[in-house]
Formats: C-alpha cells, sequence, structure tokens
C-alpha cells in the first residue's frame, strides 16, 4: 500500500533523529567514538539481517558471512595496496552481495527448521575456510597492519576515529534512507506478501524464490558495508566478524529493537551495545547473563521489541501498516 502522510512524516523524523542522535555522539562521547564506530558498523548488519527475517521470513543464525565477506574483502585489498576508503567500502559491499547470492541459493531450498540448520552450518563452514586460509586471511591472528589511505586525500584516519565515525555516520543515514526506499516499494511489498503468504503469492503467478535471493543479495551489500567499515576502523579483522557469535547477537540485537522495521534494528543496537559496554565493565563475566534477562524482560513486555513501543505511542489506535 502507497505511503500515508502520517508514515512519510513518520521516517523523515526517523532519519532525522538517527542523524541527531550520531551527531550528539560525536560530541559527547570523543573519547569513545572507535566504539561507537563499532556501533554503526553492527547497526548494519542488523539491517541487513531486518531485510531477511523481518521482510522475508527467512530464518538464518549465520549472518556474520555477509559481514566477514565485507571486512575480509576490504582488509585484503588494503593489504594489497588499495588504500582508498570509499574503493575499500564498495569491495566490502560487493563481496557481501557476493557471499549473499552464494548463501542465499543454498539456504532458499529448504524451508523453516532446516533452513536454520543450514545458516549455522554455512557459517562454521565459512569461519574455518577463513581460518584455513591464514595466508591470505592471517587465520586465528587476524589481518593486521590496514594502512587506510585519507578520505577524499584530505581526512586521515587518526587514532581517536573521528573520520571513520563521521563515515560510518553519513553511511549508515545513506543505507538507511535507501533501505526505507526498498522496503516501501512494490517490491518491499512482494518480499512481505511471501513471508506472509507464499502460495497466496505463487497463485498471483510471482516468483517466491528469486525474489527472496534478491532481497538476500541487497542484504549482504549492506552487511558488507558494515563489514568493510569494521575493518577500516579498527584496521584490523578477526574471525571474530565471521562468527556464529556475531550472528547471534546480530539476531539478539534485531529481537530487542523490533522484527521488521529497519528502525528496531539501529534501537536494538544502541541498547544491546550500550548494555553490553557498561554491564561488562561492572561484572566482566556474568555481563551475558544480565542481557539473557535484559532479553527475556524486553521479549515479556514488549513482544515487538522497543520500536513497538514507539510505533504505540505514535499511532495510539494501532492503525496503519509498518514501512
Amino acid at each position: 500500500m502507497p505511503a500515508t502522510g502520517g508514515q512519510v512524516l513518520r521516517d523523515v523524523v526517523g532519519v532525522v533523529a538517527i542523524a541527531a542522535l550520531g551527531v550528539a555522539g560525536y560530541f559527547l562521547f570523543p573519547d569513545n567514538l572507535a566504539l561507537l564506530t563499532r556501533l554503526i558498523a553492527l547497526a548494519l548488519l542488523a539491517l541487513s539481517l531486518d531485510l531477511v527475517v523481518g521482510y522475508c521470513g527467512i530464518a538464518t543464525l549465520g549472518h556474520a558471512v555477509l559481514f566477514g565477506a565485507g571486512a575480509y574483502a576490504a582488509g585484503i585489498a588494503c593489504v594489497n595496496g588499495m588504500t582508498e576508503p570509499l574503493t575499500l567500502i564498495a569491495i566490502g559491499a560487493i563481496a557481501g552481495a557476493g557471499a549473499g547470492l552464494v548463501m542465499g541459493t543454498i539456504m532458499l531450498r529448504a524451508h523453516g527448521l532446516a533452513q536454520l540448520v543450514l545458516s549455522i552450518a554455512i557459517v562454521q563452514l565459512f569461519h574455518e575456510a577463513a581460518n584455513k586460509a591464514s595466508a591470505y586471511t592471517g587465520g586465528s591472528d587476524g589481518l593486521a597492519g590496514l594502512s587506510v589511505g585519507p578520505l577524499f586525500g584530505v581526512f586521515e584516519f587518526d587514532l581517536w576515529g573521528r573520520t571513520a565515525y563521521l563515515l560510518g555516520l553519513v553511511l549508515l543515514v545513506v543505507v538507511f534512507i535507501g533501505l526505507k526506499f526498498i522496503v516501501a516499494s512494490p517490491f518491499g511489498m512482494l518480499c512481505r506478501g511471501i513471508k506472509e503468504d507464499p502460495i497466496r503469492i505463487r497463485a498471483m503467478g510471482a516468483f517466491v524464490a528469486p525474489n527472496l535471493l534478491k532481497m538476500f543479495v541487497i542484504s549482504g551489500f549492506v552487511a558488507g558495508i558494515g563489514g568493510a567499515l569494521a575493518a577500516i576502523s579498527t584496521q584490523v579483522v578477526g574471525l571474530d566478524s565471521i562468527s556464529f557469535e556475531l550472528s547471534a547477537n546480530a539476531l539478539v540485537m534485531l529481537v530487542l529493537g523490533g522484527i521488521g522495521t529497519l528502525y528496531g534494528a539501529i534501537v536494538g543496537t544502541i541498547i544491546f551495545m550500550g548494555f553490553e559496554h557498561i554491564v561488562s565493565a561492572i561484572n566482566p563475566f556474568h555481563w551475558m547473563t544480565m542481557v539473557g534477562v535484559l532479553l527475556i524482560a524486553v521479549v515479556i513486555a514488549a513482544p515487538q521489541g522497543v520500536s513497538g513501543l514507539f510505533d504505540r505511542l505514535w499511532s495510539p489506535a494501532g492503525r496503519g501498516g509498518r514501512s
């Protein structure tokens, strides 16, 4: 259905709020810009996961494959002399899209629980492949020594992470706007329809698997950008970039924020990363237990995630769809 005036206004306010929070973070936490850049990279991963889980209904616990593909592609290119930041971001995005094509082709041959098991198997295989290909990836030691050139030949990537953070913030806003157009387009509506009733969509004459695969490739493109940003900002790529743990954390972020909204991916990442940063400093051994308690509390109190509470505040009568 076409976007209503209220939905457009909400999206404009949402984009402005994301940009405003990003700018505020730059000035309020100048000593923690590296952490905030990591948050942005993971927010891009969560956004990419929302595309396939929230809008297509594809069960996956292996999305770190797409993030890691972007990180390793950018890292390997940088080690081999390609140091221009935007080019590295583009390389990471293309690698993520390619990984999405491969992963989607395999996963869409199954459904439900089998699909979930396939995703776990894929991330474990990619993780082990990255570990064994140590000549290219650095193996368990990681790919270190990345020397990224200045952005536009002017803005250096300094120890404070100012350039990396601002680059990440711009990427996040641009990607978010692009994804809002995609999920509100006829293609996005078709993917939602496939999630709700794939049999009816087939009866209407539309192709299910090819459209889901397209969304998987778009998801990989976004996750690849996040991976490349992480590689550029930290100047190191490790096996944690392609781990099952990262995939599970991304899903937790999405559930905390709310599935199928895009906003939930960002909100959930902020909550998870902020909670992890604060609680792990208080109790570094049992902070995951506290994260589990938080997740249970949110799921019970707000089954649609924190962004679902915002939706109810914006539209008390609960009318209108999300886009």
